[in-house]
């Protein structure tokens, strides 16, 4: 079978757009000499390919645009063909599609405005340029509005059933899972002061916060503080952390019922919370949340539609290859599982939609693609192709893309596994990192050439007697870069070691630390301003049980979603012809590559999944 997953259909869409929008300057006729269409190449449904079609198509593709040698190339040609065969037969099935006057003009404005070809001489100089005419664009343009329209129409008739439904929720429970939250009232001030006083009224026995609020609040005082109370009433409803700034959501999500924070600055205000009832996450019913799990259970039903139709215009296109076309490549079967077959075309696919490969090739580093992304992909989609037929024996009424189908049957075998609140804990213990607030600072630094120690030096004993940077940055000669609040590791080696892992802080003067004069690397000098210095903090336990519960509970169902993909592997008639098929298209004149052979008559890794179960 012929699969087609969404990133290849991005791939595929995306060249009829490469050949015009991304970087179409540099990609066809030299000097904008015209050219004839040349001979056919081959024909999709009796229509022919041009030689000047394919030529264009070959210089806008990332890999062959590097002009790889040996199977490299014949692996992008095979994988080129199959992309312009698509390209064609959507174009053919789409084409009674209307496209109107107002659309074609949107789509061709938003070329002229990304480009800056808002005056017709430079539109008329661009089109020269590509090789295009404006009536050919257009063209384009329409063929790309039409098959947008195709995918559209195709994902909105996907409407998934009941049943799909209240599959799609069973399997992402916590995706849905309600948000803790709180019932609570505020005084928000402008002064810390005036906050100060009021928190003390406040916390006096017997204080009454709602009347306080209503007689100081800048926010809410006709409602006595009440946040989510409805309108012209004066008792508060549930609010999640989104209602407050982040620095008093942190704050008040640490109260239980009837506690109050004291004063939080934040944005320039002072807030005192009072939280009169805290509400935990918890589950939901299906009933409440139906319209959400509906939505999100449509778009997976019609990824998986969108397969089905190009899978389906690909079975059924008619493809002839003209005598002596350079592009006449056996697409061999690499692999099968039970009765289906994978070919060649899939994993290449799947490895040149990868945009870390083009950049590889470029770097002349293609061998790795050969001896380890094409073999490792073909694991996958084997694993893949295994767990979808054993999918079908579960009983499910699983729906989407085979991605999604084979991500559904995890989850599905893994849906009863929990875990214990010992569990929760080990994890915690195990993983502190993950529960960490980094340590960060807000980091300045002027910068001094070579020969300009003395200049940095003179700069630094000003800045430890105060000013205005800037000022004091260009006087002395010196360039100011703000890096804003920075963590660990997101500062240059130097002025990270001296800000994050040196003992101590700098001595401090009007304008915040100020850091000795160090040489950088290259030999320049550097003086740091730091601010704002936090210690690395570790969140409690209790604090963040709930986030550890999700992370123990995630990786136990992956581990036993990894022990049932063995097994399924295990279970399943894997034949894998890979080398056999890279035998076949690797030219005779090249020797063999050396060392282990991808896919060498070794039995396939049962252990590679195809995709661990994630929640949505």
């Amino acid at each position: 079978m012929f699969g087609i997953n969404r990133r290849v259909v991005a791939i595929i869409f995306g060249v009829l757009a490469l050949a015009f929008v991304v970087g179409s300057v540099l990609l066809f006729t030299p000097q904008g000499q015209s050219s004839t269409q040349g001979k056919t190449e081959l024909t999709v449904n009796g229509r022919p390919v041009y030689e000047l079609d394919v030529a264009r198509a070959q210089q806008s593709d990332p890999i062959l645009s590097a002009n790889p040698q040996g199977l490299l190339k014949n692996l992008a040609t095979i994988n080129l063909v199959e992309s312009l065969i698509m390209v064609n037969a959507l174009r053919q099935d789409t084409a009674r599609i209307g496209v109107s006057s107002g659309e074609l003009k949107k789509e061709l404005d938003t070329i002229k405005e990304r480009f800056g070809l808002q005056k017709k001489e430079d539109y008329d100089r661009f089109l020269t340029q590509v090789g295009y005419t404006d009536s050919k664009l257009r063209g384009e343009l329409r063929d790309q509005i039409r098959i947008n329209k195709r995918f559209e129409e195709i994902q909105k008739k996907a409407e998934p059933t009941e049943e799909e439904m209240r599959l799609y929720f069973e399997l992402n429970r916590e995706q849905y899972r309600s948000e803790e939250r709180v019932q609570a009232r505020q005084i928000v001030l402008d002064d810390k002061a005036t906050a100060d006083k009021i928190y003390a009224d406040a916390s006096a026995p017997g204080a009454d916060f709602a009347a306080l609020a209503k007689a100081h609040s800048k926010l809410n005082a006709e409602q006595g503080g009440a946040l989510g109370a409805e309108a012209g009433k004066s008792e508060p409803g549930p609010v999640t952390r989104v209602v407050f700034p982040n620095a008093v959501a942190e704050a008040v999500f640490k109260l239980r019922d009837g506690q109050m924070s004291k004063p939080i600055e934040a944005g320039g205000r002072f807030y005192i919370v009072k939280v009169e009832k805290y509400l935990p996450a918890s589950d939901v019913k299906f009933e409440e949340v139906k319209d959400r799990v509906k939505e999100d259970a449509k778009r997976i039903k019609g990824q998986g539609a969108l397969e089905a139709y190009l899978e389906d215009l690909r079975a059924k296109a008619n493809v002839k290859f003209a005598e002596g076309s350079s592009l006449k490549l056996e697409n061999p079967v690499v692999a099968k599982v039970g009765e289906a077959e994978i070919k060649l075309s899939e994993v290449t696919q799947r490895v040149f939609a990868n945009p870390q490969v083009p950049q590889a090739v470029q770097q002349g580093l293609g061998e790795i693609v050969i001896q380890f992304l094409i073999p490792r992909t073909l694991e996958q989609l084997i694993s893949r192709e295994a767990i979808y037929q054993a999918a079908k024996g579960l009983g499910q009424p699983f729906f989407g893309s085979k991605d999604d189908i084979t991500n559904q049957a995890q989850q599905w075998k893994t849906r009863d596994i929990t875990v214990s609140d010992a569990d929760v804990r080990k994890h915690y213990d195990s993983n502190l990192a993950n529960f960490t607030i980094p340590a960060s600072a807000r980091v300045q630094a002027v910068s001094f050439k070579k020969e300009d120690k003395a200049k940095a030096d003179a700069f630094r004993a000003a800045a430890l007697k105060g000013g205005k940077l800037e000022d004091l940055a260009k006087a002395n000669g010196g360039t100011l870069q703000d890096y804003g609040v920075v963590n660990p590791g997101t500062l240059p080696p130097v002025p990270n070691r001296l800000v994050f892992m040196t003992r101590g802080s700098f001595p401090k003067g009007p304008l915040g630390e100020v850091s000795e004069v160090v040489k950088l690397e290259d030999g320049s000098f550097e003086v740091l301003i730091v601010n704002d210095r936090k210690a690395e903090v570790l969140r409690p336990f209790e604090e963040v049980k709930e986030q550890a519960r999700q992370q123990a509970l995630a990786t136990r169902r992956a581990e036993a979603a990894q022990k049932w993909v063995e097994e399924v592997r295990k279970a399943a008639k894997v034949e894998n012809n890979l080398q056999k098929a890279l035998d076949s298209l690797t030219p005779k004149e090249e020797p063999k590559t050396n060392g282990n052979q991808p896919g060498a008559d070794t039995p396939s890794n049962p252990s590679t999944p195809a995709n661990p179960p994630a929640n949505r």
